[in-house]
């Protein structure tokens, strides 16, 4: 990681010329070279790009332009707050700032570079106000610029591979543009673009080059691949190449082959499309069962690939594929990985460059994780050999098979710096890496090992880790300690790392933060950047090795190099392989010419070229069996495959498959014993029934496409009887074996049962299907009373609009419960345990749309209702809408609180729904309660009663009607309703020695008690109080104390 980053200032240092250096022999010290560059450059917080820009073969035989581009983060995100741009034009002796725009701050958040012309950059920029952001355009490496402004806010640009005016822009909105002319003029391609899963056409597979692949979001929120070209995307002319929805951030194009994954329930299934063809399911060991997947190479017309199986957490297995990408054959079990942040993984699995065919894997087992080595691309791994000496010579006391050499395989954090394993397609067969010697690896151990003959032998160079850079095709290798202390030194070898020279390549020690060199290690040239202290400025240092070989090399200087594997077999994947290796008492330059000069020679086939099939696998553990693959148990070797068509023949596997790129020729051929089979007639089997959308809930009048797709079994001599559930049936024949859609619409609500009925003569299938066609829900409304007595039940009740709106599912919601209630009812009783105020919210979903609204209910111990009527010519104005009778509501609680002077919070009024128009009018509870509630007499209720009787209470509605509200029963004051207290006291002493006397009966055939406009009461131990359902009856104002709990199912506020 890079250090700490100095602290901005004012310093700005000049260019300092260079002069002539001597490069001194191997093993001597090269304190004479003093005289290299030293580029001071103003400080900035991380020095995020630098990165060599140009080649120039039509202007000069060597790259003479450097472009670096320094950026100040801000402290807490990833926003640039300043940023430099540097240019030299005479490869790093001398650099001058590019100013942009004289008199404007520009920040330069990133450039890039046409891959097919590198005098072609272009550099997104913004002010310093990230207002009006632009970008610079160049032709001539940099020498001047071009300003563009944007309309929209550019995150990042992808150059066509081949065309070089060619460049797609993606913006935060998810919104692609494209520019057929280096940006000068942009056209929206597409919006609701995944970022990172954009790719231009691959040449030698896509048939137009203007071809984009895309995964964007559809309109319904689910993801798609589709493609279209750059002169018309719009919505109407993509395609989309894989039928149903894929996994967010799924797609992956890379040469011959295009994967997707597709998530349904628990499952995930992964799809492969090879060389453009339709896609097929990969198909992985029956009970693989992978969480995870990740894509290693895909080249040499094979998928090389690590699977995370469903039993494994901190491991990954390795498969191999047949040349279609389909069928995978495990290479090697338990991978060690690394959770990184932003939930990427790490896989200890490494490609060696320069020599096709190797890999090295760290394998993780019972907790111990040791290094392995492959010559054939999987089929054999071997731990790697110990070197026989230390670095000063003595012999190591590691012997196999209990002590071998184990690296790490990390990358490095930095991209400027080396990672624990160096490789370079320049230098075929020189690796460098950081490990250790023992039965595993040990994570802080970081001796630094090198092998110049691909892995067969290693020498140890250094105690502790070093960031490496080959230079010359490897004819210069540099190393510098990994350390957090400041250096002034570095090492380097000219003779693959046997002899080492030490050379101060500034005065000044300096704390490291990067290596850098021309894009191939093809020149002598390196730049190392780093600080002087935390708060100094940033310093580049050129060191130039290109003066210190006298000479070019010549064919002479030059031995022949096989590769062998840890064995010494020379045919590996059926090619004996020579490089050229400089001998190491040649003191010349290899140059930019320079090629391995790679030659082969065939080989016959032997049992090492072949590697099990899909559906067998090596026993390990049977030593006597050698290298022979068996069948798993779930797989028939004999058994005809998906594809198998009557008619046709196929042949069974041998259990082997010749290694994919395996050159060999004649020999031993370990598929030749395969039987020939002539297809039979297959029952169809796995027949499924889906919808394009995946929505199986749709509006009368949509249109609908049926896709059905069978697993196994024919097709082609096969009938398909379709039956869509509205009358409309139809018979299908020849169905393809992949997904077939079917257009139906239906216009009517209802839900339709869909078959599919799949036969030919060696049996038959069938897939059912329903679908709902349901109208969007608009509205729903939760109609409650507002105030309700402790324990009392309360029905909830949700109207839905459109009425005629079917298949509705509620989800209730009551106080502060996350867990809800669900009913298919409208419908719900529930009680209420306690005093204060509760949230009721339900929700009405039918698969399309959902709808929610909100009430509150307030709860009491204490309260009384009367219920009221309105003069008939309300019911005429009447809508029968929620708004209507809550505002007329509020319009009876103002008029009949100014009427009494009883204070509006103590008055609810709601109006029932429907007609004839009705009310209840709800009288809350004082704030001082009384201390005796059994024998508490309200002085409201007479005041109350007295306004409705007299006529008092009336408003206006439209039309100058007069509405009048009354008592709904005209006589309810007349007995107790309006009387003293001494009436009410003696109503209860009466009604409780009835109660006394007449127990036993009571509890016998639990009669009803009438009575109206009571308070309900609760006793908080064993005595319960409940009042009698409100009635017409002549018994209002009484208090009821009953002590019996078979009663109380009778009796409701």
């Amino acid at each position: 990681a890079l250090p700490d980053p100095p602290t901005p200032t004012s310093r700005h240092g000049n260019a300092l010329p260079s002069g002539h250096t001597l490069l001194s022999k191997p093993g001597e010290s090269s304190e004479n070279m003093k005289d290299e560059l030293i580029l001071t450059m103003p400080s900035v917080k991380l020095v995020q790009t630098l990165l060599y820009c140009c080649d120039s073969p039509f202007v000069s035989p060597l790259p003479q332009v450097i472009l670096i581009l320094t950026k100040y983060y801000h402290g807490d995100s990833s926003k640039v707050l300043e940023s430099s741009l540097w240019r030299s034009s005479d490869y790093g002796t001398t650099y001058s700032k590019l100013n942009l725009m004289p008199g404007t701050t520009i920040v330069v958040s990133n450039f890039y570079i046409c891959p097919t012309n590198k005098k072609k950059v272009i550099l997104v920029s913004s002010s310093i106000n990230e207002r009006d952001q632009m970008l610079f355009i160049s032709t001539d490496e940099g020498s001047s610029f071009q300003r563009q402004p944007l309309s929209f806010t550019a995150e990042t640009l992808l150059f066509h591979p081949k065309e070089e005016d060619k460049v797609l822009a993606y913006c935060k909105e998810g919104k692609l543009y494209v520019s057929t002319d280096l940006g000068r003029k942009w056209t929206l391609m597409q919006e609701r673009v995944t970022k990172d899963r954009i790719y231009w056409s691959v040449a030698g597979v896509d048939v137009d080059p203007d071809l984009v692949h895309m995964e964007m979001q559809d309109t319904s929120g689910g993801y798609l691949y589709v493609t279209c070209l750059i002169q018309n995307c719009s919505d109407k002319m993509v395609t989309a190449q894989f039928l149903g929805k894929i996994d967010h951030n799924s797609l992956s194009v890379q040469d011959d082959y295009i994967f997707v994954k597709v998530t349904t329930g628990n499952r995930t299934k992964h799809y492969v499309s090879y060389r453009r063809n339709e896609f097929v399911q990969m198909r992985f060991p029956k009970y693989a069962l992978p969480k995870d997947v990740h894509i290693v190479s895909t080249d040499e017309n094979q998928v090389f690939l690590a699977l995370q199986e469903w039993y494994q957490t901190d491991t990954y297995n390795l498969y191999q594929s047949d040349p279609q990408g389909v069928y995978y054959s495990m290479v090697l079990e338990n991978v060690r990985s690394t959770k990184q942040p932003e939930e990427s993984v790490l896989i200890d699995i490494l490609e060696v460059r320069g020599v096709k065919g190797v890999f090295m894997a760290n394998q993780k087992v019972d907790g111990k994780v040791t290094t392995l080595i492959t010559y054939n691309k999987g089929r054999d791994w071997e731990p790697l050999a110990p070197p026989t000496t230390d670095m000063n010579g003595k012999p190591v006391t590691c012997r196999s098979p209990d002590c071998h050499l184990h690296l790490h395989l990390r990358w490095a954090d930095n991209p400027y710096v080396s990672g624990t394993v160096h490789t370079k397609d320049s230098a075929p067969g020189l690796i460098m890496g950081a490990g250790n010697l023992g039965s595993q690896l040990v994570e802080y151990k970081e001796e630094m090992y090198i092998t110049s003959d691909c892995g067969k032998t290693w020498r140890q160079v250094f105690e502790e880790e070093h960031h490496i850079l080959y230079l010359d095709h490897g004819g210069v290798i540099v190393a510098i300690k990994d350390t957090s202390i400041p250096l002034k030194i570095l090492k380097f070898s000219i003779d693959e790392g046997r002899t080492w020279s030490i050379h101060n390549f500034t005065s000044t020690s300096v704390f490291v933060d990067g290596l850098l060199s021309e894009p191939g290690d093809e020149t002598l040239v390196m730049t190392v950047f780093g600080h002087i202290s935390y708060r100094s400025d940033w310093e580049l240092v050129k060191v130039d090795f290109r003066q210190s070989f006298p000479r070019q090399c010549t064919e002479a200087d030059y031995d022949s190099w096989k590769l062998t594997d840890l064995k010494g077999e020379k045919c590996i994947m059926g090619q004996e392989r020579s490089f050229r290796k400089r001998k190491d008492t040649a003191f010349c330059i290899k140059g930019k010419s320079y090629t391995s000069a790679l030659t082969t020679k065939t080989c016959q086939c032997s049992e090492k070229d072949f590697n099990c099939d899909y559906g067998f696998e090596r026993a390990q553990s049977l030593k006597a069996e050698g290298d022979r693959c068996f069948a798993d148990f779930w797989h028939d070797p004999d058994s005809p495959p998906d594809d198998c068509h009557l008619g046709h023949d196929f042949e069974s596997s041998t259990g082997y498959r010749k290694v994919v790129s395996n050159m060999c020729e004649g020999g031993v051929n370990k598929q030749q014993s395969a039987k020939q089979h002539t297809c039979p007639l297959l029952p169809p089997r796995g027949l499924q029934l889906g919808i394009k959308g995946q929505m199986l809930a749709v509006a009368p009048g949509d249109d609908i496409t049926f896709i059905v797709h069978q697993e196994q079994g024919d097709t082609s001599n096969t009938k398909y009887q379709v039956d869509l559930g509205d009358g409309v049936r139809a018979i299908y024949q020849n169905l393809t074996v992949t997904d077939e859609p079917i257009q139906h619409r239906y216009e009517q609500l209802g839900v339709y049962r869909v078959t599919v009925k799949a036969e030919n003569m060696a049996g038959h299938d069938q897939a059912t299907m329903y679908i709902q066609v349901t109208a969007p829900l608009q509205e729903v409304h939760l109609e409650v009373v507002p105030i309700a007595g402790v324990n009392q039940e309360v029905n909830l009740t949700a109207v839905v609009l459109p009425s005629e709106a079917n298949l509705t599912v509620f989800y209730w919601w009551i106080g502060d419960n996350l867990q809800p209630k669900l009913s298919l009812e409208n419908s719900l009783i529930t009680r209420f345990p306690e005093e204060g105020e509760v949230s009721v919210t339900v929700q009405a979903s039918n698969g399309r749309s959902m709808v929610q609204d909100t009430k509150a209910v307030r709860i009491y111990d204490l309260f009384q209702v009367i219920p009221l009527a309105f003069s008939s010519n309300l019911d005429l104005l009447n809508p029968n809408i929620p708004e209507w009778r809550e505002d007329v509501g509020q319009v009876v609680t103002r008029i009949l609180a100014k009427i009494t002077g009883i204070p509006q919070e103590s008055l609810v009024t709601m109006v029932k729904p429907g007609l004839p128009t009705t009310a209840d009018l709800y009288i809350l509870p004082p704030e001082s309660k009384p201390a005796k509630r059994s024998v508490f007499v309200d002085k409201r209720i007479p005041a109350i009663k007295q306004a409705f009787n007299e006529n008092n209470v009336s408003f206006i509605v439209r039309g100058g009607l007069q509405v009048l509200v009354t008592l709904a029963d005209p006589n309810a004051g007349s007995q107790g309703g309006v009387a003293g207290p001494g009436v009410w006291a003696l109503a209860v002493i009466f009604l409780i020695s009835v109660i006394a006397t007449g127990s036993f009966i009571l509890y016998k055939f639990k009669r009803k008690l009438p009575g109206r406009n009571v308070y309900a009461q609760m006793h908080n131990e064993k005595e319960q109080e409940m009042t009698s359902p409100v009635n017409h009856s002549n018994h209002s104002g009484v208090v009821l104390s009953i002590n019996s709990r078979e009663l109380h199912s009778y009796l409701t506020s």
